[in-house]
């Protein structure tokens, strides 16, 4: 059976390798975790989750997203025991 793109991008970035992630690409994975984007300031996206504390800041360059913003994303699956949420 073929893993989603979603589910390839997850395990690559699970096992520590951060970069060059497309930007859009690493939205659609945060998302389907159950982040939502609340509002757009400036160049940055804020997103929120119900379960989790603070809100998740990301920021593009050129197009990929920083590899900083990603771990904070998986420190954040890590703490808050967050799960890819089944497709509708």
């Amino acid at each position: 059976m073929r893993r989603s793109r979603r589910a390839q991008l997850w395990e690559r970035l699970a096992a520590g390798d951060l970069y060059n992630v497309g930007f859009a690409e690493f939205r659609r994975l945060i998302e389907s975790f159950g982040f939502r984007l609340r509002r757009l300031s400036g160049s940055h996206y804020i997103y929120t989750h119900p379960q989790v504390t603070r809100p998740l800041s990301l920021q593009p360059r050129n197009r990929e997203a920083k590899p900083y913003q990603i771990a904070q994303f998986l420190e954040m699956v890590r703490e808050f025991g967050l799960t890819i949420e089944p497709r509708e």
